[in-house]
C-alpha cells in the first residue's frame, strides 16, 4: 500500500511502533467518510505489516478526533443511501472491528480534542495516555440527539454508571487528569511529554513476546461477558492455543531461565526473547 497517496491519515514509522495521524487538523480531525475508508484500508495493511510492532493512534494538530463530521458524514448524505451505507460500514469496521482486535498492541495518544464517536477508537485502543490539558466530552446531548453509535456501549462498559450517565447527559467536558481520574484513560502527562511518556510504553510493549501479547488482547476482551465456568474454559483453550501459536516458544524459555538457568526471576525485568 503507498501510504503517500492517503488524503485523510498519515502512516509514520519510528522504530518498531508506527504512528497512524488523523490527518484533518482545519477539522479537528473530524471523522469524513474518506478518511473512514482510509483508515480502513490502513489498519488491514498494518495487521500482517512485520515492521508494525505497536500501533500509536492520534491526531495532527491541536485535537485528537472531534468525533463525527456533521456536514460530510450526515448531511451531506442523507439523500444519498448507498453513499451512507457504505460509509457506516467503513466507519464501524476500522472503529471497532478492526481496531479493536487488531493484532498488536494499540495505544491512542490523545493530544487534544477528543468528542463524541471518537470516544469508539478510544475504547478500542489497548491503552490511552492523554495531555493533561486535552479536552474529552459527550456533546451529543447539546445536539438533540444520543450518544449513538456504539458510544453509549462503551461507555457504559469502560465508566462507572455515574460517570456514563453524569457526562452523557450534562455535556460537560473535562480535562485529561480527569479523564484519568475516572480510568476513561490510563494516564495523562503534560504536554510536551506526551510523546516521550507513549514511546516509552511502546518500547516496552514491543520488547514482549508478540505472540503473548495478542493472546493475552483477545483473551481480556471476551472473557468480560463470560460466567466463571465458561471463562475458565475458554482461557485453559487460549492458554494451549498460545503454546501451539508460539514461533518463539516463550514459555519453555522462560520456564528454562527461571528453573535451570537461574538468569530470571519475576519482577526483575524480563526473559531473554529470542528474536532471531
Amino acid at each position: 500500500m503507498d501510504f503517500n497517496s492517503l488524503q485523510a491519515v498519515k502512516v509514520e514509522r519510528e522504530g518498531g511502533t508506527t504512528f497512524v495521524t488523523l490527518n484533518r487538523p482545519d477539522k479537528r480531525n473530524a471523522m469524513s467518510p474518506q478518511l473512514h475508508f482510509e483508515m480502513v484500508e490502513v489498519l488491514k495493511e498494518l495487521a500482517e505489516d512485520s515492521e508494525t510492532r505497536v500501533l500509536v493512534l492520534t491526531g495532527a494538530g491541536d485535537s485528537w478526533c472531534a468525533g463525527q463530521d456533521i456536514k460530510l458524514f450526515f448531511r451531506d448524505l442523507d439523500d444519498k443511501p448507498k453513499e451512507r451505507h457504505l460509509a457506516r460500514l467503513a466507519n464501524h469496521e476500522w472503529r471497532w472491528t478492526l481496531l479493536s482486535t487488531f493484532p498488536k498492541p494499540t495505544i491512542a495518544m490523545v493530544n487534544g480534542y477528543c468528542f463524541g464517536g471518537a470516544f469508539v477508537q478510544l475504547y478500542a485502543c489497548d491503552f490511552a495516555i492523554a495531555a493533561d490539558d486535552a479536552q474529552f466530552g459527550l456533546s451529543e446531548v447539546n445536539w438533540g440527539i444520543l450518544p449513538g453509535g456504539l458510544v453509549g456501549k462503551v461507555i457504559m462498559d469502560g465508566l462507572s454508571y455515574r460517570d456514563a450517565v453524569w457526562y452523557a447527559m450534562t455535556g460537560e467536558p473535562l480535562d485529561g487528569k480527569q479523564a484519568a481520574a475516572i480510568r476513561l484513560i490510563n494516564k495523562s502527562v503534560p504536554r510536551d511529554q506526551l510523546r516521550s511518556e507513549t514511546m516509552a510504553l511502546a518500547s516496552s510493549l514491543a520488547k514482549k513476546n508478540p505472540q503473548t501479547l495478542r493472546t493475552i488482547k483477545e483473551s481480556l476482551r471476551f472473557v468480560r461477558g463470560m460466567s466463571i465456568e465458561q471463562a475458565a474454559d475458554y482461557l485453559l483453550a487460549k492458554e494451549r492455543e498460545l503454546r501451539f501459536l508460539d514461533p518463539e516458544s516463550g514459555r519453555a524459555r522462560a520456564m528454562t531461565q527461571f528453573l535451570d538457568e537461574k538468569t530470571y526471576r519475576p519482577g526483575m525485568g524480563e526473559y531473554k526473547r529470542d528474536e532471531t
